[in-house]
């Protein structure tokens, strides 16, 4: 009487070729790589909503942008933080619910305690709005008006 079954071998070539393309499936997804794509994204799409707002802010006030904080920064960027340049009182609640932060390392609570890791400045010989990120895969994003 014979038996039939599987032989130890081909058990494990079977459990060897199923950890192969396990293995090629995560590399090529790369779920690390996909989520720091994605914090890029809304990196990107934050300097969008806040260009906006800063634009509508511009658009309000006759083409001078009125903040308490001052007006925009020429010389260098700087962070807008409430540490920093307190900009999130001129837009919050008025151009936008809230201050988009940093996916990965921007803090809010309200506009006196919030960290966006994000920088502003204007450009004082295009008088271009400039707003910068520190991405991920991409080493700065940059959006401008």
């Amino acid at each position: 009487m014979s038996k039939r079954g599987f032989t130890l071998i081909e058990i494990l070539i079977v459990i060897g070729i199923i950890a192969l393309l396990a293995a090629g499936i995560i590399i090529a997804l790369n779920p690390g790589r996909q989520f720091a794509k994605a914090r890029d994204t809304q990196r990107q799409t934050h300097l969008n909503d806040i260009l906006k707002a800063i634009l509508q802010n511009v658009v309000d006030n006759k083409g001078t942008f009125n903040c308490a904080a001052g007006p925009l920064p020429t010389t260098t960027p700087r962070t807008m933080s409430s540490a920093d340049y307190n900009i999130a009182p001129c837009l919050v609640p008025t151009y936008m619910p809230r201050m988009p932060v940093d996916p990965k390392d921007g803090s809010w609570t309200d506009v006196t305690n919030y960290d966006t890791k994000y920088q502003v400045f204007q450009d004082p010989t295009t008088n271009r709005i400039i707003l910068r990120a520190t991405g991920e895969l991409t080493p700065t994003i940059e959006v401008s008006q």
